[in-house]
């Protein structure tokens, strides 16, 4: 067995062993080597010292959460189009570079060696986010309008996110108009439930249903799509938890790589010990004042660009997860056979 047959075989099987746990490992376990094949080439042509980047992939990723964008914000959660564009702008001149929550979960962080990976997620699927204009493209006073913007004028800067959708998703009453934009142009489509209940107040075949249902008009409105992500409507669980992650009902089976909370913090690198699928936090977006703004995306990137918090940064090799020695984190055991600590 060639080299290069060597890490195509390691990542499999370190991604068939990291999901086992939470998921569909024969899934993921694919997702890796197809990201390993896509990149071993290049990693070999023109490998990177990762001490030279200050590589460390067991390092925190900010993992972001937006809901209106609208002029004048009416609630914490809102964000006016300028405060936005302005957040993004951020994040491109910083050196990240956005990846989709699967992308995420299963390890896929395939990016360029020196750059961090960031999760842009958006709650309840409004006209705010993503609305078709007449010509069928994106309205760019959109978030995703406004995405698509910034990854223009910031070559390297992809233009992916992941909407968390409800039933009726941005207006669309079947869905089958902007979902199949979006499933066609990159960006990741997860549950939100079909009508944002409550989960932790819901009985489980209702925790159950709201779930399958809305899986059910996502698969329907894209065929071929699969639902891999859950964004808890309120962060809160349902009794019992694994109810999030899988489940049944009405003859339609869902399985959740990723359950994602409110949160107010970093999360652990996937290939960190501690990084628990199930209880994914995400930080929400605000700027450095306002009611509980010390848990909001303002200070988390001051703290992540100053160093107060070490940061995921890339080694540029999809095949080794090298971060330095002696660093507080602690690599998984589903991934050491990727280890490459300096």
């Amino acid at each position: 067995m060639n080299a290069t047959m060597t890490r195509l075989a390691a990542i499999v099987s370190a991604g068939a062993l990291a999901v086992s746990a939470c998921g569909d490992s024969t899934e993921r376990a694919g997702d890796a080597a197809g990201k390993a094949a896509g990149k071993t080439a290049d990693a070999s042509a023109r490998p990177v010292d990762p001490a030279s980047v200050r590589a460390n992939e067991l390092g925190r990723v900010p993992v972001l959460m937006y809901h209106q964008i609208v002029p004048k914000p009416a609630s914490v959660y809102d964000r006016t189009p300028a405060e936005f564009r302005a957040e993004l702008e951020r994040l491109a001149r910083e050196d990240y570079v956005p990846i989709t929550a699967t992308e995420f979960v299963t390890g896929r962080i395939d990016i360029p060696a020196g750059k961090h990976p960031v999760v842009l997620t958006f709650d309840d699927s409004t006209i705010s986010q993503f609305a078709l204009g007449p010509d069928g493209a994106p309205r760019p006073d959109t978030a995703v309008g406004i995405l698509l913007d910034v990854a223009r004028r910031h070559p390297g800067f992809r233009p992916v996110a992941t909407m968390f959708v409800n039933s009726a998703p941005f207006n669309d009453p079947d869905g089958r108009r902007t979902l199949t934009w979006l499933h066609r142009n990159g960006f990741e489509i997860g549950n939100h439930t079909a009508t944002h209940v409550n989960l932790g107040s819901s009985n489980a075949a209702t925790v159950q249903r709201e779930i399958a249902a809305n899986q059910k008009a996502i698969t329907a409105a894209v065929p071929g799509a699969t639902v891999r992500t859950l964004a808890l409507p309120f962060g809160i669980k349902p009794n019992p938890p694994s109810l999030a992650v899988h489940g049944e009902h009405g003859g339609v089976r869902y399985q959740h790589l990723g359950v994602f909370l409110v949160g107010s913090n970093p999360s652990p690198s996937v290939f960190d010990a501690s990084f628990d699928p199930q209880n994914i936090p995400r930080i929400r977006s605000q700027g450095p004042k306002g009611p509980d703004a010390n848990f909001a995306s303002t200070r988390w990137l001051n703290d992540l660009a100053s160093g107060k918090v070490d940061r995921y940064t890339s080694d540029g090799d999809p095949t080794k997860i090298s971060y330095p020695r002696g660093t507080t984190a602690q690599i998984a055991p589903a991934w050491r056979k990727l280890a490459r600590p300096y």
